[in-house]
């Protein structure tokens, strides 16, 4: 007789880059479970490694420097597809009253508010040292780096102090901009696309989770065209299920791009993201080869 398999568990960021998922689930019947991980891609890289969740779709950079910063052979999970085509804004964000810091210029030696060791809202502080030139000589470009695990907590830090900044998209932060929680103190985009992907090891050693990973895929390429197709009910939907508003929805629908066939990554994207990490000095030399571990399409 053969055995049933059990759903795939999927990890996901509840925002509004989530909505291709709902409508695979709710209009294409997609059978896997669902669990959201509102702090990160760095939650859901500590999720596949202890066998919590089977597959994660998260942010690039957090999925290329987990690989690259794993011991060998123990990464985990490998980069399968990708998920949105775009780049990523991410707002940079201070206290409300944090008079003394007005713009990027303030930031250089401070203390940057983290979700995890490894998530976006840590590699792209790396990435904002490098662009404002920050990584020259050996003093480091942040006096201390406070890992604080939710949005919430981060919010909240940089208007008691315990951290002077940090790094979250920009349309999940707009609205905290407007009812004056926090304020915007710039923005920096990721230079590849954005979302990526991943099964962890135990998946693609399975024959019978690898076809499940393969109906995941075409279940994620029909809800991203019906996302397509049908903007009026993807406003709606973030606007009343998400907590955004319908004027940021429609925003920010005019900004991205999903993935039109989510099976397999471009390996030049993956390179580009490798390269800006080893100048900002997230990835060594000897990490690469960990950092590549991908399905090209």
């Amino acid at each position: 007789m053969a055995t049933i398999q059990a759903p795939l568990r999927v990890g996901y960021v509840p925002e509004h880059f989530s909505t291709p998922i709902h409508y695979a689930i709710t209009h294409f019947g997609l059978n896997a479970e669902t669990i959201p991980f509102p702090s990160g891609t760095g939650h859901m890289i500590t999720a596949l490694r202890a066998g919590e969740i089977d597959v994660g779709i998260g942010l690039t950079e957090g999925w290329v420097a987990g690989l690259g910063q794993s011991e060998a052979g123990a990464g985990g999970y490998q980069i399968v597809g990708t998920y949105v085509e775009s780049p990523l804004c991410w707002a940079i964000s201070s206290g409300i009253e944090r008079d003394e810091i007005a713009s990027v210029n303030e930031l250089k030696g401070s203390k940057i508010g983290v979700s995890r060791i490894g998530s976006g809202s840590y590699v792209m502080g790396f990435v904002l040292a490098d662009r404002q030139s920050w990584l020259t000589g050996a003093e480091a470009p942040f006096a201390d780096t406070v890992i604080l695990g939710t949005f919430a907590n981060l919010r909240k830090a940089v208007n008691d102090g315990s951290a002077d900044f940090f790094m979250w998209e920009h349309f999940t932060s707009k609205k905290y901009y407007d009812n004056r929680e926090i304020k915007r103190v710039g923005e920096i985009y990721t230079p590849w696309s954005s979302w990526k992907i991943v099964a962890s090891t135990a998946v693609l050693a399975s024959p019978e989770k690898e076809l499940q990973l393969q109906e995941l895929f075409a279940k994620l390429d029909q809800g991203i065209a019906y996302f397509e197709a049908n903007p009026e009910e993807s406003v709606k939907y973030i606007s009343t299920e998400l907590d955004y508003s319908e004027d940021d929805a429609r925003e920010w629908l005019k900004t991205v791009q999903f993935a039109k066939h989510t099976s397999g990554v471009s390996l030049s994207t993956i390179e580009k993201c490798i390269s800006i990490l080893q100048k900002a000095g997230v990835l060594g030399e000897s990490q690469v080869a960990r950092a590549m571990i991908t399905k090209e399409r």
